[in-house]
């Protein structure tokens, strides 16, 4: 069998890539050896999310009585892990079969087995050879084994328990580990987080790391930094900073590349697939997108490394942009943040200015009962251009969409105080800190 392209791999890198390539003509098989959606939609993103909600709707219920609701024990309020466990069941099994339709509607072939690369162009699977002028790896990542042979609970394994941990212990430095501290957090389980690097969110402007630490502090989710596991038996964690007893340690620590099994040299970099600016690796006919490549970990950037292979493929030559790439954290209040952080822009010597406004002024967020949070611009002084934005709000990871827009356009400081946000509405941010680059906000 002879294809244009052959994509390993059916996560959001994986799909987004056949559904594109099926869309321009090209004859496309995507082979996944698991399940349709890949970690993100399975395990990762659309099952942790909805988890976080859950716990998100139990902390409002529990706090309604501050907005004139009557009538309810918040002490008898409490969260049902199983019913929480169907509902994200639900939801995948929805998307699933929303993406299986997409693929079929666009020609795209799914092969189910293991694939393995014989050649610059052509893959086995199943025993069987398939040929092709390009293949897409998209394989994706997974933690990090510990250090020791720790045995630890990956996040596929939580998502499976039949009781929710009362003692939980979380290891990582990501998006992924701080989220999942927060859901136990909302949830009223006591969680710890074991952090081993120096900050709790080593891509994040330190603005928001610093953010995270207070607001964990606040609510009582206990930080330790620097942490170097030893061992871990009996219940209980041995580290460097101390011992702690636990009824379930998640590994949710860095991620390595998934590199499929190949009888060919490809090149790897620091547990990854190396790729230049098109994203090919060192078979000019062989790209590798997404987690797989490590240069980024969010399934939205893998996304657009998948259409950029496509379109490269196509005859659409350029560089794939990293810099216009949203860092999404689902936390309560989330976080969010694209461009530049103000280290970087240190780094660079770029003379710059920074303008804020709080969520505290603005009459929406006072609505809702979320005010803790704020908008943080940072812009070149001499042009105003908006060179990052960072981003603390009940709805962040919508509200970074318009700052994403801006700067997609070179958009400037001016551009920002001179657009016309609906009242009442916690967009309104956007405007108050575009007027806050001239020191003359509105409401501050």
């Amino acid at each position: 069998m002879k294809y244009d392209l052959i994509i390993i791999g059916s996560g959001p890198a994986g799909y987004v890539a056949g559904i594109r390539a099926g869309q321009i003509g090209l004859k496309t098989a995507i082979i996944e050896k698991n399940n349709i959606g890949g970690m993100c939609l399975n395990w990762g993103c659309i099952p942790t999310k909805t988890l976080i909600e859950s716990a998100k709707v139990l902390n409002q219920i529990q706090n309604s009585a501050e907005f004139g609701i009557e009538g309810l024990d918040p002490k008898s309020i409490r969260l049902n892990w199983n019913k929480v466990q169907k509902r994200f069941v639900r939801i995948v099994r929805r998307l699933t079969k929303g993406i299986e339709y997409l693929l079929k509607k666009n020609g795209v072939e799914m092969i189910m087995g293991e694939a393995i690369l014989k050649s610059a162009n052509s893959v086995v699977v199943e025993k069987q050879l398939l040929e092709t002028e390009n293949i897409i790896i998209a394989t994706g990542s997974k933690p990090k084994l510990l250090p020791n042979k720790v045995k630890s609970t990956s996040i596929q394994e939580f998502l499976t328990l039949t009781d929710l941990p009362q003692k939980p212990i979380i290891i990582g430095s990501n998006a992924h580990a701080v989220e999942l501290a927060q859901f136990f957090n909302l949830s009223g389980v006591n969680v710890k987080l074991l952090i081993q690097s120096k900050t709790v969110l080593p891509e994040a402007d330190e603005f928001l790391s610093e953010f995270l630490v207070k607001l964990f502090k606040q609510n009582k989710i206990e930080l330790i930094f620097e942490t170097e596991i030893k061992k871990f038996e009996a219940g209980i964690v041995f580290t460097n900073q101390g011992d702690y007893q636990t009824d379930c340690l998640i590994n949710a620590s860095d991620r390595v590349g998934i590199i499929p099994k190949s009888e060919i040299d490809i090149e790897e970099v620091e547990d990854f697939i190396k790729v230049n600016g098109l994203l090919q690796t060192n078979h000019n006919s062989i790209f590798a997108v997404g987690d797989v490549n490590g240069r980024s970990k969010f399934a939205h950037t893998a996304s657009a490394q998948g259409l950029h292979a496509v379109n490269v493929i196509s005859g659409i030559k350029k560089n794939f942009e990293y810099s216009k790439f949203p860092i999404n954290i689902y936390t309560n209040p989330e976080i969010a943040q694209i461009g530049m952080t103000e280290a970087e822009i240190k780094r660079e010597k770029i003379d710059y200015k920074i303008s804020e406004f709080p969520l505290s002024a603005n009459g929406k967020a006072m609505i809702e009962g979320q005010r803790e949070g704020q908008i943080r611009m940072l812009s070149d002084r001499k042009y105003g251009e908006v060179l990052g934005v960072q981003i603390i709000a009940n709805n962040a990871t919508d509200l970074i969409a318009e700052a994403g827009v801006l700067m997609q356009l070179e958009g400037t400081v001016f551009d920002v105080a001179n657009t016309i946000h609906a009242h009442p509405t916690i967009s309104e941010i956007y405007m108050e800190s575009g007027f806050d680059a001239f020191e003359q906000p509105i409401h501050k």
